[in-house]
């Protein structure tokens, strides 16, 4: 079910990428020389589809870092939390094979007798 959900994001997904590539195959020149208009010092002749799947890849890149250093302190909370579950669970185990150890199982019972009132 899950595979056939992808499938049906995924496709006209797919389809619409391709066809902005057959439709945006122009090359055009991208300059990181803002100063110079003829000829700059540093450019890139590129497909336009290329440009814009770059800047789509790099917005990505630049979100999930974004988010991965924004969640931080969950994490380091999370980890501190971990140690605290382990830490207990520990001793947990330390005070069960100690109460184990001092207490007879023969004739022992959970609840005190029943006293008559008669």
């Amino acid at each position: 079910m899950i595979r056939f959900l992808k499938g049906l994001i995924l496709l006209p997904i797919a389809i619409v990428v391709v066809l902005l590539a057959v439709a945006n195959r122009q090359p055009v020149m991208l300059s990181f020389d803002p100063f110079t208009d003829g000829t700059p010092a540093f450019s890139l002749q590129l497909p336009l589809y290329a440009l814009i799947f770059a800047a789509v890849a790099l917005g990505v890149v630049v979100g999930g870092v974004g988010s991965w250093l924004g969640q931080g302190d969950n994490r380091r909370d999370r980890r501190a939390k971990g140690r605290e579950l382990n830490r207990l669970r520990g001793e947990t185990e330390r005070l069960r094979q100690t109460v184990a150890a001092t207490t007879p199982t023969v004739g022992r019972t959970a609840l005190p007798a029943p006293v008559s009132r008669a």
